[in-house]
Parts: C-alpha cells; structure tokens; sequence
C-alpha cells in the first residue's frame, strides 16, 4: 500500500490501520510500515499510561487526605475507593515496570491534583493540607496503611 493510502485508511479507519500494521510485522515487510503514524502512536501509548498512573495516584491521594481530614466520613465505601486505586496503581507498575522509577516524581505532581481535588469535595481550604506529601510511596501503596 502506498504512503498515501496508508495515510487515507490511518485517518478513515484507524482500526483497519492498526490491523495492517500487525500484518506487516508480523510478515516482516518493514519498508510497508507506516513509520510516521507508528512513531506517533507508540508516542501516544507511552503518555497515556502516564496519564493513567498520575490519575490512579491522585484519586488515591485524594482519598487519603479526605480520609485524615475527615474521620467522621469514614466508611467502607472509602475503604474500596483507596484499595481499588492501590490494585489499579499496582496493576499498571507490573504491567509497565519502566514507569516504577517515576513513581517518586509522578506522586508530587499527583499530589498538588489532589489536594485541589479534595478541597473541592470536602470542602476544607486547600491551605490546611501539607504543601508537600507527608506518606511515602511503600505506605501510600500498602493495603493495610490508613492515615491517623
């Protein structure tokens, strides 16, 4: 398939696009491979597994702050919350082990989201929560660890 063609089927079908793609590795026809949309979404996949880590960290720490801050809130459905992040934390450091040693620089930036994020659902100004995470990353990745 030619570069325009490929382009065509990358912009109307991307499914179909990705199908080729497979196709062409897999037979080892390499100078077929559409290297420009390749280069791009490998790109793409690498930032959103970011993305989703960053995520999966702030919705977690956000549950901790609201569950330091607010202890007459706490309940189960908090409980499930706060482990649920942790299983899907954990999943994605297993399936991506490269992003392991951005843990520490992914949990500052997720960290500042959070507090942000539980000013708005608690309702608490966002000046009362540390400026910085007061939890390391081994306790805010442990089941059996709730803040006091």
């Amino acid at each position: 398939m030619s570069a325009s063609a490929q382009k065509n089927l990358y912009e109307s079908d991307f499914h179909a696009w990705t199908l080729e793609q497979k196709d062409l590795l897999h037979k080892k026809q390499f100078t077929k491979l559409d290297l420009v949309h390749l280069e791009e979404e490998l790109q793409l996949m690498g930032a959103s597994e970011r993305r989703e880590l960053l995520h999966r960290l702030k919705i977690l720490l956000c549950h901790l702050l609201k569950w330091k801050y607010q202890p007459a809130l706490q309940g189960k459905s908090w409980v499930r919350t706060i482990k649920g992040q942790r299983e899907d934390v954990n999943y994605l450091l297993r399936e991506n082990p490269s992003l392991n040693p951005k843990v520490p620089e992914f949990l500052n930036d997720a960290y500042r989201r959070a507090i942000l994020l539980a000013a708005d659902e608690t309702g608490i100004d966002e000046e009362k929560f540390p400026l910085e995470c007061e939890w390391t990353v081994k306790q805010i990745l442990d089941n059996d660890f709730f803040p006091n």
